[in-house]
C-alpha cells in the first residue's frame, strides 16, 4: 500500500470513514480555492471536528512525512489553500462554533470555520460587531481569514484582521496544540500571533480564535457619488483624507465594474458614469454630521457628476451590494479573469490607473477596477477568453505588469489576498535575498519539517536546516544552499 494509502487507513480508524475523503470525485470539490485557475487534486481530504481532532491529523501526517494544507471555506484569492496532490487538505468548515460572547470585555471565542458574517450578527445583540469584512463576508471563514489577514471596505478607519485577533489556539506544524496571545490587549513577551496571522498556513493551524468586537456605531451615513472618470475619483477621495477626514471606507468601481455589477444584482449605480465611490461615515452623530458636509462638498469641488445618499437601511444595502459583488459579478461580462491585489500611495491613485489601463490596451485585454480607494489598495480584474488562443498569457503578462507598476510606485505585491501560489514568483522584485533568508529562518522555527502548507509565499523550493548564503554584489546566487 502507498504512503498515502496507508495514511488514509490510519486516519479513518482514528476518525471515521465520513471525515476521511479518498475518492476522486469528492477530492475534486477541493481542488482549487478562489483563484481556480491553479488546480490541484488533493491526495486526502480530512474533515476535523475539533482540535484534537486536527492535531492527530497533522501528527499523523508528520509521522508518515506528508505535507498538509488547511483550507477554511476557499475563498482565497491567491492560492494559498491550494492543496498537494501528495498531501493531506485539512479542511476547518465543520469546526464551526461560536463558543463564546463577551460583551463586557468586548471580544469573541470562535472555531476557525465561523463564517465571518455570523460573528457580527451574534454580538449585534449585544450592541457590537466584529470589524473586518472581506467581500466575500457571507460565506469566508474567520479561520481563513486570520491565514491570509483578510482586511475588507472598512479596513480604512478599522485596519486588518491582525488588528482585531486578540489570542488563537493553533496546532503546530509538529501537532502540538499552543496557545498565542491572549484575552488581554497587549499579552506580554514575543508577539508570535503577529507572526501567525497572515502567514498563510505555513505556521500551523488555527482550532480557536478570541478577536475583538467593536461597539455598533451612534450614527451611519453612506454617500454614493459619480464621477466622469477615476482620475476625477482618485483625486476626491485623496482630497477627503487630506482634509482629515477618515471616513470608514472609500471603495472605488470604474465603468468596466458598475456595469458587471449592474448585469448581476441590478444595483442602479449612475447611467455612464466614468467611477462611482461608495462612502461610509460613521461615529457619534455630531461627527458624522459634519463630516458628511465636508465630504459632498469636496466630491462637488471634484466634479462629482451625481451625489446620492442612503436614506433607509435598505437602500444602504443596495448601495453595497454592487460592490460586495463586484469579482464574482465580472462573470457576466467575461468568461474568465484574474484577480488582482497591489498596493500603491493613495495620491498616486490617478496616475496608477491611467497606467494600468495603458498595459491593459497593450496586452490586448481589458481590466475592470474595483478597489478599496482610501488605502490605495487595488484589485484590478484582468479579463480574458482562455477559449481564444494566447489571450491567457497577455492576461497573465498584463497582471504581471500590474504588480510591476504597483512596486514601481513603492507600493505592495498584495494587500489583503496574501501570496500564496499566485504571487509567490512576484516576492524577489519586492524583497531582498536576505529579507526572504530571513523570513524562512522564522518559518522553519515553527516548522522544521517543511510539512505545512509547502511551495507558497517563497519563490523556490527551500529547506530548514540550510545555511543561508553570503550575498556578494549583484552576481552572487539568492536563497538558501
Amino acid at each position: 500500500m502507498s504512503t498515502l494509502g496507508t495514511l488514509a487507513a490510519t486516519l479513518r480508524a482514528v476518525l471515521g470513514d465520513g471525515q476521511v475523503l479518498t475518492d476522486r470525485q469528492d477530492l475534486r470539490t477541493y481542488e482549487c480555492d478562489g483563484l481556480a485557475n491553479h488546480r490541484v487534486v488533493p491526495g486526502i481530504v480530512v474533515l476535523p471536528r475539533d482540535t484534537a481532532e486536527c492535531a492527530r491529523t497533522v501528527r499523523e501526517c508528520v509521522a508518515a512525512g506528508v505535507p498538509f494544507v488547511a483550507r477554511g471555506s476557499g475563498t482565497g484569492l491567491s492560492g494559498g489553500a491550494l492543496p498537494r496532490a501528495d498531501g493531506v487538505l485539512i479542511v476547518t468548515a465543520r469546526m464551526r462554533r461560536i463558543l463564546a460572547v463577551d460583551a463586557a470585555d468586548e471580544r469573541a471565542t470562535v472555531e476557525p470555520g465561523v463564517i465571518n458574517l455570523q460573528v457580527s450578527k451574534a454580538a449585534a445583540e449585544h450592541g457590537y460587531y466584529y470589524a473586518p469584512d472581506p467581500s466575500s463576508q457571507q460565506v469566508c471563514s474567520i479561520g481563513g481569514n486570520v491565514a491570509e489577514n483578510s482586511g475588507g471596505a472598512h479596513c480604512l478607519k478599522y485596519g486588518f484582521t491582525t488588528h482585531h485577533v486578540l489570542g488563537a489556539e493553533i496546532v503546530t506544524p509538529e501537532g502540538e496544540v499552543v496557545e498565542l496571545g491572549g484575552p488581554a490587549p497587549d499579552p506580554p513577551g514575543y508577539d508570535l500571533l503577529g507572526a501567525f496571522v497572515g502567514a498563510e498556513g505555513t505556521l500551523g493551524i488555527a482550532t480557536r480564535v478570541t478577536v475583538r468586537l467593536t461597539r455598533l456605531p451612534q450614527s451611519v451615513r453612506t454617500l454614493l457619488a459619480a464621477f466622469p472618470t477615476t482620475a476625477a475619483a482618485g483625486a476626491a477621495t485623496s482630497a477627503v483624507i487630506a482634509a482629515g477626514v477618515i471616513p470608514a471606507a472609500v471603495e472605488m468601481m470604474d465603468a468596466l465594474a458598475v456595469e458587471a455589477a449592474e448585469a448581476a444584482v441590478a444595483c442602479g449605480y449612475p447611467a455612464g458614469a466614468g467611477a462611482v465611490l461608495i462612502v461610509d461615515l460613521d461615529g457619534p452623530t455630531a461627527e458624522v454630521e459634519a463630516q458628511f458636509a465636508q465630504v459632498t462638498a469636496l466630491f462637488e469641488t471634484h466634479g462629482a457628476t451625481e451625489l446620492r445618499v442612503a436614506a433607509t437601511e435598505a437602500e444602504r444595502t443596495l448601495f453595497w451590494r454592487g460592490r460586495k459583488s463586484a469579482f464574482a459579478a465580472v462573470g457576466r461580462i467575461s468568461p474568465d479573469y484574474i484577480v488582482q491585489d497591489g498596493v500603491i500611495p493613495r495620491t498616486a491613485l490617478p496616475e496608477v490607473l491611467a497606467r494600468i489601463g495603458e498595459i491593459a490596451a497593450g496586452h490586448g485585454v481589458r481590466v475592470a477596477n474595483v478597489f478599496h480607494a482610501g488605502d490605495g489598495n487595488l484589485h484590478p480584474l484582468v479579463l480574458f477568453d482562455a477559449a481564444k488562443p494566447g489571450e491567457d498569457e497577455r492576461a497573465e503578462e498584463a497582471s504581471g505588469a500590474i504588480i510591476d507598476l504597483c512596486i514601481e510606485y513603492g507600493g505592495s505585491i498584495t494587500g489583503e489576498h496574501g501570496v500564496g501560489t499566485d504571487k509567490a514568483k512576484y516576492m524577489p522584485r519586492m524583497f531582498t535575498a536576505d529579507d526572504l533568508d530571513t523570513m524562512q529562518l522564522l518559518r522553519c522555527a515553527f516548522d522544521p519539517a517543511g510539512l505545512a502548507n509547502p511551495g507558497k509565499i517563497f519563490p523556490e523550493p527551500r529547506l530548514c536546516g540550510e545555511i543561508p548564503r553570503k550575498h556578494h554584489g549583484s552576481d552572487a546566487p539568492t536563497g538558501l544552499y
